[in-house]
């Protein structure tokens, strides 16, 4: 299925600018809207000569406005890493609200299909695991990460209220740990951290004891099944992530060997308010009805992207 013009929200930030060079590259022309807030034009200038491809400037949580037909909507806006959000609380409650229900408007008036980015933190520090999306989560709303959590768990209450009330053509993806060329070095996840430590020879941050699991995933093969998301006829939330799970301990010492720094130190730091101690994705249903899963190893993954903050060094 090829869409003709598509719109992505927060297209200028990691996931959404990659998001933009496959449906250029699919034929499809790109309405990329962006505030910069924490997405950068250094991700899409590369794109700046494409006839098919536009950026526009604009805050969605104020609105949206784009002329002329749109046959998708996906909605990528909101600061994404906890330094962000820590930092920006009431911009990205603002976002997940606003700018979900600008979203939406924008597709409802425009006949196009919309896909939510949501994310694995609707599940909150779960006590069931691994996370299947029937879980419905254990967040805590009032401490300092719930802005985030629940800008997101109202964002999908909306997109499915308009699913239900107006018969919009929805998808929502619940987004779990991606990495990959363009995350910010000083994001403040796991992984940029650790590799930016060990390419500057500084010691590793490792919060709590380090026996936090995580699960990592590759930026190419979550485009892929975003893709596939919106091509579908899939209406429910759906978890995309790669399952192998780690500990963050486990996480840094191999960030630090592809970055040849064997011997980094490792400091550990108290863990922050309601970090989550597991986290790792049940994608059953992504296999079942997607015919999805991930192709990138955790270690090509780290390779890669490793390589690319290797880039950002001054």
């Amino acid at each position: 299925m090829t869409f003709g013009r598509v719109v992505v929200t927060g297209g200028a930030g990691f996931i959404g600018s990659h998001l933009c060079d496959r449906f250029v590259a699919d034929g499809s022309s790109v309405v990329c809207v962006d505030n910069l807030l924490t997405g950068s034009i250094a991700n899409v200038s590369h794109l700046a000569s494409e006839t098919r491809f536009e950026f526009s400037e604009q805050n969605v949580s104020d609105g949206i406005h784009v002329d002329g037909p749109v046959d998708a909507v996906l909605h990528f806006a909101s600061p994404a890493s906890p330094i962000d959000y820590l930092r920006l609380p009431i911009q990205t409650l603002k976002v997940g609200a606003l700018g979900t229900h600008n979203a939406l408007g924008l597709a409802r008036a425009k006949a196009a299909r919309f896909l939510l980015a949501s994310t694995s933190e609707v599940y909150g520090d779960p006590l069931v695991h691994p996370q299947a999306e029937e879980y419905w989560g254990n967040v805590n709303p009032i401490g300092p990460r719930g802005v985030y959590d629940e800008a997101k768990r109202f964002a999908e209450a909306i997109t499915m209220a308009y699913h239900r009330t107006h018969g919009l053509e929805t998808r929502i993806v619940r987004i779990f740990n991606t990495i990959g060329a363009r995350m910010r070095p000083n994001d403040g996840r796991a992984v940029p951290a650790f590799a930016m430590q060990a390419l500057r020879g500084e010691p590793l941050t490792v919060f709590g004891d380090g026996s936090q699991t995580r699960s990592v995933g590759y930026v190419g093969d979550l485009v892929e099944g975003l893709v596939r998301l919106l091509e579908s006829d899939y209406s429910d939330p759906l978890n995309i992530g790669n399952p192998h799970e780690v500990t963050v301990l486990e996480l840094a010492k191999m960030v630090a060997r592809i970055a040849g720094r064997d011997d980094s130190e490792v400091v550990f730091m108290d863990r922050p308010e309601d970090d989550p101690m597991v986290r790792q994705p049940n994608i059953a249903r992504a296999r079942a009805v997607l015919g999805w899963e991930p192709k990138v190893s955790l270690e090509e993954a780290l390779e890669r992207t490793v390589a690319y903050f290797r880039t950002t060094l001054t």
